[in-house]
């Protein structure tokens, strides 16, 4: 067995102690169940930002979900790596979060308009 292959069965074993299925990884991941299920099967060439989303979902530390022992990453670069992912997941809550503050003005704006119109169109504005 390959470096890929006991990834990918590390993570099926992870998976089915979690109590989840394939279909549930999948949809986690936004991949079809056959993409995933090739993931688990070792076909397909996992990316960091995927291997960090498993570790996520699979609440597993992305280290230790690559076999990694404690002293193979010093704490510091686990930190930094930590810390990057971090920032990028605020910066993905923070375009959220425009989005929906504007979805809310556009709502709050056009309700409060046309309750505007509907005033002045009983008083004959």
């Amino acid at each position: 067995m390959n470096v890929a292959s006991n990834l990918a069965e590390k993570i099926r074993l992870m998976r089915l102690q979690k109590g989840l299925s394939q279909e549930n990884m999948a949809d986690m991941l936004g991949l079809s169940t056959t993409a995933y299920g090739d993931l688990e099967r070792g076909r397909t060439e996992l990316s960091i930002s995927r291997l960090e989303n498993i570790s996520k979902y699979l609440d597993i530390p992305l280290p230790e979900l690559m076999g990694f022992d404690s002293l193979s990453m010093s704490e510091t670069e686990w930190l930094r790596q930590e810390n990057t992912r971090l920032v990028a997941e605020n910066r993905r809550l923070l375009n959220e979060l425009d989005q929906w503050k504007m979805k809310f003005r556009q709502w709050f704006g056009e309700g409060i308009v046309r309750e505007i119109g509907q005033q002045r169109e009983k008083i004959g504005f």
